[in-house]
C-alpha cells in the first residue's frame, strides 16, 4: 500500500484560514509520523481538501512574488536607468528570454522563480507560475484520479472537490498557454516513460481547458458561505474557486481563443474567430446576469473607494480586493510589500529605493477627458498649455503629475519634492534617481508613501495586492465578446441584458466619466478603438497591457513600441528649493504649463517571434514532439 505525506493532505480549520490571513504559517511542515495511506488520504472531505488545499498556494503573486517584481511589459511602464536586470527592461530590449530563472528569471518575479515551494518554516518561497503550474497540473490529475476513494462526503462535497480540481487544471493551462501558446493538455496522471503528448494547436488547447472550466462552473457553488460544506470556515472562503471564478476563466480563456493572434496561430486568419467570441459571451452574460441581480457576493466598488482594490493600510495586513476582486492569490507574507513593492512608485528622494517604475507619457495618454473622448478628439477640450484640466477621474486617482502633492507631515526636508516638481530639468527628473516620464503611478500605492510619512512602515499593516481577475474586467471582456460575436457595437449574449455599449458605459459610469460618445458606437472599428482604450485606463498597471497587446496583434506595431516622456516647464515662476511656489497646491490641475511635448525615450525593435515567450531549451529536448516556438 502506498504511504502519502499526511503534510499534504490534512486541513484544520486554521489551515483553512490561510487564504485570507496574512501571516506565514508552519502547517505544512513535515513530521516524522505524517506517512498515511492513499484510502485514508481521500476517503474524506477534511483530507481531501488537504490536499487541494495546496493548489492555491500554487497561484503565483506577481505583486510579492520577490522584493521587487516587475509585471508591466507592455507600452504601459518604464525601469529607471541603471536597472538592466528586471524583466521590464529585458521585454524592451527584445530579449524575452529574461523570463527564465536561467536568465534572470528570479528578477521577473512571477514567472520562473528558481525556488518552488509554499510556507514552509516561516519563508515564502512561492511558486512561480512555469514551476507551480506544471506542478499543479499533476496534482489535479492525481486527484480526480482518486475521485472514487472519496466515500465518507455528501454529494456537495464531491461536488467541491470535483469543481476545484477542475478549475485549476483549466487555469494552469490557460496561464501557460496565453504566453507560450498551444500545448500539450495533460489530463491524465502521466506515470514515467517515454514523453510523446504532442502540442495542441492554441484552439485545441483552450477547448480541453474549456470543457474542465465549464464542468468547475457546474460543480462550485456562488459562495462557499452559503454551504453546508463551507460553514465550518465561513468568513474565510474569499478566496477558495467558485462558479464566478471558474465562469470568469471560462469566458476568458474562450475570448482569448478568439482573439486575432490565437486565432491566427490556429487558423490562418488575423481576425476575431466569431464563434469563440459567441461562447466567450455567453459565458460572461451568464457571470454578469448573476451580479447584476445580486445573487452573488461581487460588485463594483464605489469609485470613492477605488484604491481598496489594490491596497489595505490599518487593517492588521488583510488583502485588498474589497467586493471587487474575483481571483486573488493566497497572501501570504504582506509585510514583503513594506520593503519592496510599495517603494517603487515614487523616486529616489521620496522613497529611497533603487528600483523604480514609472507610467509612460504615451500611456498615460490614454487617460482622455471628463466628457468621455480621448485626447486626439478634435472636440475633446484638451488643451496643451493646461494638460491635467478636465481630465478622467481615473488619470487623478491613478498618476502624480507636476505639482501634486506627495508629502502629508509637513517636514521641511521634503520641501523641495513635496509638491512634485516634474518639469525639465527638475530635481524628479533624473532618469536613474526620479522619473524618466515626467510622471508618477500611484494606483496601489498611498500620498503617504514617502520617507517622512513612512505609509509602508511596518505598524499601517501595508498590503498591496494587484487581482488575477476583478469584476470590472469581466464587463470590459463581455463587451469586447459581444460586439466581436455579433459584428456591432450593439450586440449581446442571449443571457445578458447588456450590449456591448452598455458593459463599457458600466464601468465609465462608476469612474464619473462621461459614456461612449455617438462618434464611437455606430461601427466595429471606432468601437474597438474606444474599447481598446478602456482597458488601457480602466485595468492600468495590473499586468494585462502585454497580453493585450499580443492577442490584439499590436505588440509590434506603431505607435505601441515607442516609450515617451513629457517635456514642459511651468508657465509661472518658481523656487528649486520650494516646490510650491509657481503652482496651485489646492488644484494642481489648474496649472498652465508652457512647451507642452513628448519624447521618445525608446522604441522596441520586434519582429514575429516576439508574439510568444521562448520555451525553456532543455524542455523542448526533453522529446521530438516539444517544440520550441518559431524564431526561438
Amino acid at each position: 500500500m502506498k504511504k502519502i505525506n499526511k503534510y499534504l493532505y490534512s486541513v484544520s480549520v486554521a489551515a483553512a484560514s490561510l487564504l485570507i490571513l496574512p501571516s506565514c504559517t508552519d502547517y505544512l511542515d513535515k513530521a516524522p509520523e505524517s506517512e498515511i495511506s492513499e484510502e485514508e488520504a481521500f476517503k474524506n472531505f477534511k483530507n481531501f481538501q488537504g490536499f487541494v488545499e495546496e493548489l492555491y498556494f500554487c497561484v503565483p503573486d506577481f505583486v510579492k512574488g520577490y522584493w521587487n517584481n516587475s509585471f508591466n511589459w507592455g507600452d504601459d511602464e518604464i525601469i529607471n536607468v541603471g536597472v538592466d536586470y528586471m524583466m521590464g527592461y529585458k521585454i524592451d530590449q527584445g530579449d524575452f528570454w529574461g523570463w527564465q530563472s536561467e536568465h534572470d528569471g528570479w528578477q521577473c518575479g512571477f514567472m520562473d522563480l528558481a525556488t518552488f515551494g509554499t510556507v514552509v518554516n516561516g519563508v515564502d518561497n512561492r511558486p512561480s507560475l512555469w514551476k507551480g503550474a506544471w506542478y499543479g497540473i499533476r496534482k489535479c490529475n492525481l486527484g480526480l484520479a482518486n475521485l472514487d476513494r472519496l466515500t465518507e462526503a455528501t454529494q456537495e462535497q464531491k461536488d467541491i472537490i470535483e469543481g476545484q480540481l477542475l478549475f485549476f487544471r483549466g487555469w494552469f493551462h490557460f496561464q501557460l498557454m496565453q504566453y507560450f501558446g498551444g500545448l500539450p493538455y495533460i489530463d491524465e496522471v502521466l506515470a514515467g516513460g517515454k514523453l510523446t503528448l504532442p502540442r495542441l494547436s492554441y484552439h485545441e488547447t483552450a477547448d480541453h481547458a474549456a470543457a474542465d472550466l465549464r464542468r468547475a462552473a457546474n460543480l462550485l457553488p456562488i459562495n462557499w458561505d452559503e454551504t453546508a460544506t463551507g460553514s465550518a470556515t465561513k468568513g474565510n472562503n474569499d478566496l477558495r474557486a467558485n462558479k464566478i471564478m471558474a465562469l470568469g476563466y471560462l469566458g476568458k480563456n474562450l475570448l482569448w481563443a478568439g482573439s486575432p493572434l490565437m486565432n491566427k496561430e490556429s487558423t490562418g486568419s488575423t481576425s476575431y474567430n466569431a464563434d469563440y467570441c459567441k461562447q466567450a459571451a455567453e459565458a460572461f452574460g451568464e457571470l454578469l446576469s448573476l451580479v447584476e441581480s445580486g445573487r452573488t457576493q461581487y460588485a463594483l466598488v464605489d469609485f470613492a473607494n477605488y484604491k481598496d482594490i489594490f491596497l489595505s493600510m490599518e487593517k492588521g495586513g488583510n488583502m485588498p480586493g474589497s467586493t471587487e476582486a474575483i481571483f486573488r492569490t493566497p497572501c501570504t507574507d504582506w509585510n514583503r510589500t513594506n520593503w519592496g513593492q510599495s517603494k517603487d512608485y515614487g523616486s529616489q528622494p521620496i522613497t529611497s529605493n533603487g528600483i523604480l517604475f514609472m507610467p509612460c507619457a504615451n500611456y498615460v495618454n490614454f487617460y482622455g477627458m471628463a466628457n468621455g473622448l480621448p485626447l486626439d478628439d478634435p472636440d475633446s477640450g484638451f488643451d496643451k498649455s493646461h494638460p491635467w484640466k478636465d481630465r478622467d477621474p481615473r488619470f487623478y486617482h491613478d498618476i502624480k503629475f507636476d505639482g501634486c502633492k506627495l508629502e502629508m507631515g509637513g517636514n521641511k526636508a521634503a520641501d523641495p519634492y513635496r509638491y512634485a516638481p516634474l518639469y525639465t530639468d527638475s530635481p524628479m527628473r533624473d532618469p536613474v534617481q526620479g522619473t524618466r516620464t515626467g510622471y508618477l503611478n500611484y494606483k496601489f500605492v498611498d500620498v503617504t508613501f514617502n520617507q517622512w510619512d513612512l505609509g509602508w512602515d511596518w505598524g499601517h499593516h501595508t498590503n498591496i495586492g494587484v487581482p488575477w481577475m476583478r469584476l470590472s474586467d469581466i464587463y470590459l471582456m463581455y463587451a469586447e465578446a459581444a460586439a466581436n460575436a455579433s459584428g456591432t457595437p450593439m450586440g449581446k449574449s442571449s443571457n445578458c441584458g447588456l450590449s456591448a455599449v452598455d458593459a463599457v458605459n458600466t464601468i465609465r459610469n462608476r469612474a464619473g466619466v462621461a459614456e461612449l460618445n455617438s462618434k464611437y458606437t455606430g461601427g466595429m472599428e471606432p468601437f474597438m478603438s474606444e474599447l481598446r482604450r478602456e482597458r488601457a485606463v480602466e485595468l492600468a498597471f495590473e499586468a494585462h497591457r502585454f497580453n493585450d497587446l499580443r492577442r490584439w496583434l499590436l505588440l509590434d506595431k506603431a505607435p505601441y513600441i515607442t516609450k515617451t516622456s513629457i517635456e514642459f516647464q511651468r508657465a509661472a515662476g518658481y523656487d528649486p528649493s520650494d516646490s510650491s511656489v509657481g503652482v496651485n497646491i489646492e488644484d494642481p490641475s489648474q496649472n498652465e504649463v508652457i512647451g507642452y511635448h513628448e519624447e521618445e525615450i525608446l522604441t522596441r525593435n520586434y519582429s514575429e517571434k516576439h508574439y510568444w515567450l521562448p520555451l525553456k531549451v532543455n524542455d523542448t529536448k526533453m522529446y521530438v514532439e516539444f517544440g520550441q516556438n518559431p524564431g526561438w
